[in-house]
């Protein structure tokens, strides 16, 4: 008789992405609130399995963590693991661009610091029946937040031509998404794709043997836009951004780590306004209200080191992005 193969800790199923660099960059926005008084609160955002918060939380035996994850499964991992630092966290089910009404629901007015590590997690792409890896079959779903919301098996059967050509394209970047699109509608056509091995087949079946040695597995990009279009990722990033911004106190630090161009270019974007000068090009003195609101730390990208992507092969695409508030927009 055979038995199952126990699931190893969560401490073991996840490598924090750039771990020190982030908590290093967030560190004195905790010693800020400490001269002034106050306990340091940080929010990581994207929770996952609790890799961040717990290295935060050991770290800084006065810091109270916020964790934010739409993802019911890992909120409970990450619950058992930072279990020790019950006293001293509060996790919520939410979407992070709903940083706002968490903190109003905790009676908390600001934060000296947030962490946002976005994309897919270890957990989504480990756990098979989430169907967010094309590497081996699982039902067509790719939701974050298994309880509620369209799967990708709704928008591969129910999307036009039109539109899944759209979504390929613009989330994917995928030079091949009128052929990718156009075989998706002729199979769903026979019958209802519900499986990712189904829609894999169809991708390797258009996208040319070249284009795969260069760009990696020829489902990849696909598989991202459908995961993009499922989840609302970058609609929901665009309120995110300027969200964890407002929230921050004076001299709170943002760090935040992006996996693709799509994310970047939003959070560079913020980042650049913020830290850019509003006054009209030519005005002879720079008014108060026209002075930046945000100090960039990072001098574009920081990028893992050879070490850490050896030691965790999905860090290779990360790209890192801080800033430091140093002005509070007055109340208009």
């Amino acid at each position: 008789m055979t038995s199952e193969t126990p699931t190893p800790p969560t401490s073991e199923r996840h490598t924090p992405v750039l771990k020190d660099r982030c908590i290093n960059l967030l560190a004195p926005a905790f010693d800020v609130a400490r001269a002034a008084g106050r306990t340091p609160v940080v929010i990581d955002a994207t929770l996952g399995m609790g890799g961040h918060s717990e290295a935060m939380l050991q770290r800084f035996p006065d810091l109270h963590l916020i964790g934010i994850d739409r993802d019911t499964e890992a909120l409970g991992l990450a619950g058992e693991r930072l279990a020790p630092f019950q006293g001293r966290t509060d996790l919520v089910h939410a979407v992070y661009d709903e940083i706002a009404e968490v903190l109003e629901d905790l009676g908390i007015p600001a934060i000296d610091g947030i962490l946002m590590d976005l994309g897919v997690s270890s957990l989504q792409l480990d756990e098979r029946d989430r169907g967010f890896a094309y590497s081996f079959d699982a039902p067509l779903d790719m939701r974050m937040d298994t309880s509620r919301g369209q799967t990708a098996a709704d928008v591969v059967n129910s999307y036009s031509e039109e539109e899944l050509v759209r979504i390929i394209r613009k989330w994917g970047e995928e030079k091949f998404a009128g052929r990718i699109a156009n075989h998706i509608v002729a199979a769903r056509d026979r019958a209802p794709l519900t499986r990712t091995g189904e829609l894999v087949e169809i991708i390797r079946n258009v996208v040319p043997a070249g284009a795969s040695r260069t760009g990696g597995h020829p489902a990849k990009r696909t598989f991202q836009a459908l995961r993009i279009e499922v989840n609302e990722e970058l609609s929901v990033l665009e309120r995110a951004i300027p969200a964890a911004v407002d929230a921050l106190a004076l001299h709170g630090r943002a760090v935040v780590m992006s996996y693709h161009s799509l994310e970047d270019k939003i959070v560079k974007a913020v980042f650049a306004a913020g830290s850019t000068s509003s006054a009209p090009a030519g005005f002879p003195v720079e008014l108060e209200e026209h002075k930046p609101t945000l100090k960039r730390l990072t001098k574009g990208t920081e990028i893992p080191t050879d070490e850490e992507i050896a030691e965790n092969p999905r860090a290779a695409s990360a790209r890192l992005r801080a800033v430091e508030k140093i002005r509070v927009r007055s109340a208009t």
